[in-house]
């Protein structure tokens, strides 16, 4: 019999961050997560979307930026990011750090969070 390698387990944690109440249709906003900081936004689409909360370019607040289909438009500097993957659209900047997000039964808005190291 093939020895078995153990394996780690994926630790991730989910956590309620609030009601999806809390964000207004078409905006965005900041919830703070023990030492970690989020964005969370809630466009037109319906879709919901969890980022890091400051702009990797200069720190902008994401939060306070414009929603303008998929995107987040940086309210500092107008660097611009899809929402879907993260990735800078129209500049060189680092990717943003994306969060899987989901709305439950009472409508709280859970995030899935990967340990903080």
């Amino acid at each position: 019999m093939p020895e078995r390698t153990p394996t780690k387990p994926v630790l991730n944690f989910e956590r309620s961050i609030g009601h999806i109440n809390s964000i207004p249709l078409g905006e965005g906003r900041t919830f703070n997560l023990g030492t970690r900081r989020i964005a969370v936004f809630r466009p037109r689409n319906g879709r919901i979307y969890a980022t890091q909360a400051e702009c990797p370019h200069r720190g902008g607040p994401l939060a306070d930026g414009v929603l303008a289909d998929n995107n987040i438009v940086c309210p500092l500097h107008e660097f611009r990011f899809n929402l879907e993957r993260g990735q800078p659209v129209g500049n060189e900047c680092e990717a943003l750090k994306i969060y899987p997000v989901r709305v439950d039964d009472a409508g709280e808005l859970m995030a899935l969070l990967d340990p903080e190291r």
